[in-house]
């Protein structure tokens, strides 16, 4: 430390050591520079070192992407074509079957009415993003139900083109029955956009596959009794006004409305628009309130009941799940051909909306009673001002139009549809009294 001072500073005042302090300042200037250099190639290293490791990452989730992806490949592909392939008998007099694509297959309503169609020999493939909505855990049931019956369900979503593109390019599907969809009134207040997603842009992502196919399916779709809104005729017909939707759900269902009969104008797709009235039943959705009702009843819980205003009780046309899949099924039958080709329209196609309901108006109040005699459990009700949410007083189908039509004519009353759907709800969640897994 010494040595290194007497080379810096002068022995005597006023005096450099100017010989010694050159060289030395030219030592400590090449250290310097050494230094210097030696920081810049670690510093290119360290960039180098990072723009590989951000490749790599970008290769990795491209890659993870890819192969995480649920469709694809040819046994993929082979399971399509299997899943597709009609199984009616030769020589069948219902003829030689359908291959159907079913959205939403997943679904309450998707998941009976592709059970029904494999069930007749119908060639079925689903699709479903299993969202979760609702508790994804039911879909993924009704899922292995479908596959126990040999029906294959696909993984996406009817927003992705290219995977709609690739299952019309594997099959030549006949017909479509486009049942996904975000469904429930008052979810639209948390979640908006989910509904332009799902019930708007997903729907002319569908169209657009099903307008470039070759040949061109006859859709069948799900709008929904929404549609009618404020309109305070009674019971609602196919006639009737239905510009003042009541709820953005409804909104969307009614824009649905419009777009397909924009494309069957356009395009000569061959479009069914199917209004539901109030769909109940075994493996339902559980944010119905014929579901919740039961969950709460038997965990003891209170149950909310809303009532319209001058203390009018609310009514709903409550449609059992078996007559709404007749009603599909008749719809898909009638349904006649589209007549494009390419994209190009070369006549017209036909287009039809049906109310599918059950003509019999019932109480929520009555609905209450009916579940409290099957369940054997008396509810604890909170009856309350129903909230403006988009929901309205009553519903009340005219089916005149579906039972001429398509033969449509519901067969079970509310009362032995909800035993039906009691059964298969202790059945399924294995209920025990004052679980709390319900």
């Amino acid at each position: 430390m010494r040595a290194l001072e007497d080379d810096l500073f002068p022995s005597t005042p006023g005096k450099v050591k100017i010989e010694r302090a050159g060289g030395t300042m030219n030592r400590q200037l090449h250290r310097c520079f050494a230094s210097t250099s030696t920081m810049f190639l670690w510093a290119l290293f360290l960039v180098a070192m990072t723009a590989s490791y951000l490749s790599f990452q970008s290769f990795v989730d491209t890659s993870s992407k890819y192969f995480a992806a649920s469709w694809g490949g040819l046994h993929w592909e082979r399971q399509i074509r299997a899943s597709a392939a009609p199984r009616r008998p030769p020589g069948s007099a219902a003829g030689a079957g359908m291959s159907v694509l079913v959205t939403g297959a997943s679904g309450f309503v998707g998941a009976h009415c592709s059970l029904a169609l494999r069930k007749r020999g119908d060639g079925v493939v689903g699709i479903d993003n299993f969202n979760a909505y609702y508790d994804p855990s039911l879909k993924k049931a009704r899922k292995a139900l479908l596959t126990s019956h040999g029906v294959f369900v696909v993984e996406g979503d009817i927003n992705d083109g290219r995977l709609l593109a690739k299952l019309f390019d594997v099959v030549p599907f006949t017909h479509v029955l486009h049942l996904a969809a975000q469904a429930g009134v008052r979810y639209a207040m948390e979640n908006p956009a989910s509904y332009v997603h799902s019930n708007v842009a997903g729907l002319v992502t569908l169209l657009e596959a099903c307008k470039n196919a070759d040949p061109q399916p006859a859709i069948v779709w799900a709008s929904s009794s929404s549609v009618y809104g404020l309109n305070d005729k009674v019971p609602f017909s196919e006639s009737h006004r239905t510009d003042q939707p009541a709820s953005l759900y409804a909104a969307t269902k009614k824009a649905g409305e419009e777009i397909t009969h924009s494309y069957n104008h356009i395009y000569g797709l061959s479009i069914t628009g199917l209004r539901f009235f109030t769909v109940y039943g075994p493996w339902g959705r559980p944010d119905m309130a014929y579901f919740s009702f039961t969950r709460n009843i038997l965990q003891g819980k209170p149950i909310t009941v809303y009532r319209g205003k001058n203390h009018v009780d609310l009514a709903r046309d409550f449609t059992y799940i078996d007559d709404i899949v007749k009603g599909c099924l008749g719809s898909l039958d009638t349904a006649g051909g589209s007549t494009g080709t390419g994209g190009k329209k070369r006549g017209p196609a036909p287009y039809r909306i049906f109310n599918l309901g059950n003509t019999s108006p019932v109480t929520v109040p009555t609905l209450v009673a009916i579940l409290e005699k099957h369940l054997r459990v008396k509810a604890r009700k909170h009856v309350v001002e129903m909230p403006g949410n988009g929901d309205v007083p009553f519903t009340h189908a005219n089916i005149s139009l579906a039972r001429q039509q398509l033969g449509y004519k519901p067969a079970t009353n509310l009362d032995a549809g909800l035993k039906k759907f009691v059964k298969w709800y202790l059945s399924y969640y294995g209920y025990t009294r004052g679980s709390k897994n319900l």
